[in-house]
């Protein structure tokens, strides 16, 4: 990480020859006479380090300081100062700046304090993506979607998540049940013990209540040794219990014990054995129905059923695809060294018109194979599998891919800066662009820069 430095200085002469000096370090950099044609600067790019004077014209150092902390948080600023005062420091220092330089400015500090600032900038650059690694793993960000539909799931995770209570996820196949299990899981006070799923579905009728509540040695044919059940296994964290409509009648009855008592006999056992799990619980099917039939237990259903959590399809949150679709792209990119940008207009037509019955394991499924095959910057629709090709009926790009591009950016910029509550700056960070960048797209797509909730 060699770093972009601005050197801000009304006299040319010292600007020109700190940047002789750093440009002969290998450092890529540019300059500024002034505090306003700085800040412009910073704006249009991203700046890692800033060397300013203290004393300008048109905008002193300071003052300065204050702008780049407001629209530009990540970038470090050097103060250079001819009056080698204390109060001077430490007055710059308050308005965050990261150090300073006593007139004339020696090169040797100088490029010491840049390394530092550099190093630093790296390390803590490596430490925010690795904490967003393991927060993609495990929070909300695995769970892609800004429909209003999601947006009401988000809400109740977030209310949900500190508290103790069961949690019933209604969802068919591909909504992400797991995904929304975890995220609760993982945002609660028990984020630092075991998240450990189960599907009742999958484990065989007679292996199951073992499975569950263990088993003490001898209790039948094969158990050789005592082994602790996954109710155990997973005391003081979150047991996940996907496919629980599954789960056979005689065992019902022993889950409700264990969840209301706290405590559960492990199959041949005398002893009760204690374990405080929470109980997330999850289903394709309708459990509410089930108990009518005498299929599922009611006593279980309603002490399961503490928070309800519906899962929308995909084709209840088509909104959501071009989001999806482009997660997706650079998952597998990453994944298989491929470059690949994202779709054309006419395979985003088809993708937003398929009727997605394995929801979004099965647009997963479908991207991951485009990204396979395909040969140029955009996936189209040749490089879709051919279920899916001809499917051209559908509403809301045009069809010129300029005019379908246009659109796409209007849509998402009114998003990012509805998102952000109509600040513009901050919307402007978020799309990795610089603000007067962002209003020169404002007027191109024509987005009015003025009346949005006032700013």
């Amino acid at each position: 990480m060699s770093g972009k430095i601005l050197i801000i200085d009304d006299e040319k002469p010292i600007r020109d020859v700190l940047k002789t000096f750093l440009d002969g370090e290998g450092y890529y950099t540019d300059t500024a006479q002034d505090g306003q044609e700085a800040l412009a600067k910073i704006n249009e790019e991203n700046i890692d380090i800033v060397i300013s004077d203290i004393n300008m014209p048109v905008m002193d150092g300071m003052e300065l300081l204050k702008q780049i902390s407001n629209i530009s948080p990540d970038t470090f600023v050097i103060i250079m100062t001819a009056y080698a005062s204390v109060k001077t420091s430490i007055e710059a220092m308050r308005f965050g700046a990261y150090d300073y330089l006593i007139k004339p400015v020696e090169f040797d500090e100088l490029l010491a304090k840049i390394r530092r600032l550099i190093d630093y900038k790296k390390l803590s650059a490596e430490n925010k993506f690795l904490r967003q690694r393991v927060s993609a793993e495990i929070g909300f960000q695995n769970i892609i979607g800004e429909s209003d539909k999601m947006k009401k799931v988000f809400d109740l995770i977030t209310q949900v998540a500190p508290t103790n209570s069961n949690v019933l996820i209604y969802g068919k196949s591909g909504t992400g049940k797991e995904l929304v299990a975890k995220a609760i899981h993982f945002n609660s006070n028990r984020t630092d013990k075991i998240f450990l799923p189960v599907n009742c579905g999958a484990i065989s009728e007679n292996l199951i209540e073992s499975e569950l509540f263990g088993h003490k040695k001898g209790a039948f044919t094969g158990a050789v040794d005592d082994k602790a059940g996954l109710f155990k296994v997973a005391d003081g964290g979150t047991l996940f219990l996907d496919e629980i409509g599954d789960l056979p009648l005689n065992l019902q009855v022993k889950l409700l014990r264990a969840i209301e008592d706290k405590q559960f006999l492990p199959v041949g056992g005398t002893k009760p054995v204690s374990s405080n799990v929470r109980i997330i619980a999850a289903t394709n099917q309708n459990l509410y129905e089930k108990t009518k039939s005498g299929e599922f237990r009611e006593d279980l259903y309603y002490r399961l059923n503490v928070i309800e959590i519906k899962l929308p399809t995909l084709n209840e949150r088509k909104e959501d695809i071009p989001l999806l679709v482009n997660y997706f792209i650079e998952k597998y990119c990453n994944e298989m060294g491929k470059k690949v940008l994202g779709v054309d207009n006419d395979t985003m037509k088809i993708l937003m018109s398929h009727n997605w019955r394995g929801g979004v394991r099965e647009l997963e499924n479908v991207i991951e194979r485009a990204v396979i095959f395909a040969k140029n910057d955009l996936v189209t629709v040749d490089d879709l599998s051919d279920h899916l090709r001809g499917n051209v009926t559908v509403q809301g790009f045009p069809d010129a891919l300029k005019e379908a591009v246009k659109t796409f950016e209007r849509d998402h910029i009114l998003k990012i800066i509805k998102k952000y509550d109509y600040d513009k700056e901050q919307a402007a960070k978020s799309l990795s662009i610089g603000l007067s960048s962002l209003y020169r797209k404002m007027e191109e797509l024509g987005i009015p820069t003025k009346g949005l909730e006032g700013k």
